[in-house]
């Protein structure tokens, strides 16, 4: 399987059989073209409606080729940034399967819903905007806030059907403020991760997401933090 980042938190996953396309936005190293190219069947995810994660261009894909499934979060229909017949629409406990991926939808404390993704003989979580956003309100408790409580309940459900996943994508944003690891920490103590990804952070802040990782390391197998757009790993 090759992971390649392609921004902020977008990510293509490709496999003998199919690629994935999670939580596109913006593609300034040029990753979607090969893959539009590429003929197997192409499926893109999307966590929410925000802009950094939904980019409606993407419903342009499908146009002209054959064998683009669309699984969205329900809020895309709702905020009517997609149409009802343009994907397989999943709000939290909804599923989609074929011969080819299984994607279960998860919570969030955010919009939307985060994803468990079995494709090619592993299982992926991509977090969307899951995340323990507590840390960014000045002076809040560090474990009795209501936010953390919910992110606390959200990961329980998590548990419930993935506590063991290959890949995590998740949310390692400074701009949350000094607190800003004890999310992804807390999601790492709970789901046994084999490799943690990083992500949801611009360019400018990835020393943020890199500092995480002696936190990171002795909770997970592995840690990779992409250097830049388009970069790939094989797992």
């Amino acid at each position: 399987m090759k992971l390649t980042y392609i921004y902020h938190s977008g990510f293509a996953v490709e496999t003998e059989q199919c690629a994935v396309v999670i939580d596109f936005w913006q593609d300034p190293a040029g990753v979607i073209g090969p893959l539009l190219a590429g003929g197997k069947p192409l499926y893109v995810l999307a966590s929410h409606f925000h802009e950094d994660h939904f980019n409606p261009a993407v419903l342009d894909w499908g146009r002209g080729r054959s064998g683009v499934t669309y699984v969205l979060s329900k809020d895309i229909m709702r905020r009517r940034r997609a149409p009802k017949d343009a994907a397989h629409w999943l709000a939290k406990g909804g599923s989609y399967a074929d011969g080819n991926i299984s994607v279960g939808a998860t919570g969030s404390t955010d919009s939307g819903v985060s994803f468990v993704i079995d494709v090619g003989g592993c299982r992926l979580f991509h977090a969307g905007d899951l995340n323990n956003w507590q840390p960014s309100q000045p002076g809040a408790g560090v474990g009795d806030s209501r936010a953390e409580a919910m992110y606390l309940g959200e990961l329980k459900d998590v548990c419930k059907v993935a506590d063991r996943v290959d890949v995590a994508f998740f949310p390692v944003d400074a701009r949350i403020g000094g607190g800003y690891m004890r999310g992804p920490r807390q999601f790492l103590e709970r789901v046994h991760t084999s490799l943690f990804v990083p992500m949801h952070f611009t360019a400018s802040a990835a020393g943020s997401a890199a500092a995480f990782e002696p936190e990171a390391s002795p909770l997970c197998g592995r840690f990779w933090l992409p250097s830049c757009p388009g970069q790939s790993i094989c797992v």
